[in-house]
């Protein structure tokens, strides 16, 4: 038996394994793709399962940290998915970022298999998740809450539990559309800042020591200022696709967000410029080549 499956072996869920493993959880790893998995459990000591079904069966907490809405939906119902394994007395944490009513739909197959589900986001960076400080915001009952916080503690500076299924994603989103405002500004200023003669780390200096010093704002800065030695943390198409969520949830509830609108506008140019696997700081590569012509 395992203490942990953890579903998803990206930048985010490869982190949030190797945090977890040193904190002295036993893991088991799935990923879509098996390769990625494998490499990681050996580095990390876990190991794997060649479906979701073969994970959570082995677990009594199971953790999905996948891409999209779609890869929720395959990863708990397609064939070897997490419904067809899933034992009685089993938490799972939903902690990827999708709509608040992914969870909800998924919570009464759950209930039926004997588990119980909490969307469970996290905010913050690759190197916080690998040193488990993010912060982590959740949805649904608070018994089930108590039972997986153990992991969660393994993972987190901070866990606030937001009310009931949904209120998790929901928080997500609304954070992340701060994220993505302060990123586009952080591109604009240092791209102003470098085309009126100040040198681009003096600049960056200077706005993480200011006013505006946001712990994103000290986590991109090798992203910003060398951004061709640094590894991507977020990209832009993932950006994209949390804008879209963001704006149809604002769509859904009547919130005016003119910010976010201009703000996936900046991104999509963006994308399509620098490409859509470049890290969320790429924009400033954008303005500048924009400034350039």
């Amino acid at each position: 038996m395992s203490d942990v499956a953890l579903l998803g072996t990206g930048r985010m869920g490869s982190a949030m394994a190797r945090s977890l493993a040193r904190t002295g959880f036993s893991l088991t790893l799935y990923n879509r793709s098996g390769a990625k998995a494998e490499a990681l459990a050996a580095e990390i000591g876990a190991t794997t399962a060649a479906t979701a079904a073969g994970a959570v069966a082995t677990a009594p907490v199971a953790i999905s940290m996948v891409s999209d809405e779609s890869a929720v939906e395959a990863l708990y119902r397609g064939p070897g998915g997490v419904l067809e394994g899933l034992t009685e007395g089993a938490t799972l944490l939903e902690m990827s970022t999708v709509p608040p009513y992914v969870v909800r739909d998924l919570d009464p197959d759950v209930r039926a298999h004997g588990g119980a589900i909490l969307d469970a986001p996290v905010s913050g960076s690759v190197p916080l998740a690998e040193a488990g400080t993010l912060t982590i915001m959740v949805g649904g009952e608070a018994a089930d809450l108590e039972r997986a916080r153990p992991v969660l503690e393994g993972l987190s500076a901070r866990i606030f539990h937001m009310g009931p299924l949904g209120a998790g994603a929901t928080i997500k989103l609304a954070v992340n559309s701060i994220v993505f405002a302060l990123n586009q500004s952080l591109a604009e200023a240092l791209v102003l800042a470098e085309r009126a003669g100040v040198e681009r780390a003096t600049a960056y200096d200077v706005f993480a020591a200011s006013a505006i010093a946001a712990p994103y704002v000290k986590y991109k800065e090798a992203a910003f200022v060398h951004p061709e030695g640094t590894a991507v943390a977020f990209s832009l198409g993932l950006a994209a696709k949390d804008l879209g969520l963001i704006l149809a949830l604002a769509s859904e509830v009547r919130a005016m967000m003119p910010q976010s609108e201009t703000n996936l506008a900046a991104i999509l140019e963006a994308s399509a410029s620098q490409g859509s696997e470049a890290d969320l700081a790429a924009i400033a590569e954008h303005l500048r080549s924009g400034s350039e012509r």
